[in-house]
């Protein structure tokens, strides 16, 4: 049975390969190469050998950017909101701008995805379903419905 290792304790000076980084954030190292790559992560330090070095900070934020995505920001409004959570003299209103244009894209989004749920349940309850070539859903999809 294969036992699992805690994740190391972090202290301000523990440093993470780009693997432990990514597990302890719950993204790819992938992810965190493009992330970085991208500036919104910073450059982190690398050791002799060139191995990317990253620090709680590094993976706090990438912690930040993980949850931004679960909620569907855009890489965009991930880097505006980065910016925002970093500065001590920021405006809570551009924080809430941000959101509420994000929910008015959701909701725009939402109703979209309603109204295929329609069309795709009415070309269903259409179609026979049997041994038969005619189906509508064929038909709308070719443009001939």
């Amino acid at each position: 049975m294969n036992t699992v290792q805690p994740a190391p304790h972090p202290t301000p000076r523990t440093r993470f390969n780009i693997g432990q980084a990514a597990k302890l954030s719950g993204i790819s190292a992938k992810m965190v190469r493009y992330y970085e790559s991208l500036g919104l992560l910073p450059k982190v330090a690398r050791t002799d050998a060139g191995y990317r070095q990253y620090g709680e900070a590094e993976v706090h934020t990438l912690r930040f950017i993980k949850r931004a995505r679960e909620l569907g920001f855009s890489l965009d409004e991930i880097e505006a909101l980065l910016k925002l959570w970093q500065s001590r003299e920021r405006a809570s209103r551009e924080v809430k701008r941000i959101a509420l244009n994000h929910v008015q894209a959701l909701e725009k989004k939402i109703a979209e995805m309603e109204a295929m749920k329609r069309t795709l349940q009415t070309l269903a309850q259409h179609c026979h379903g049997d041994d038969h070539p005619t189906c509508p859903i064929l038909d709308d999809l070719s443009g001939f419905s």
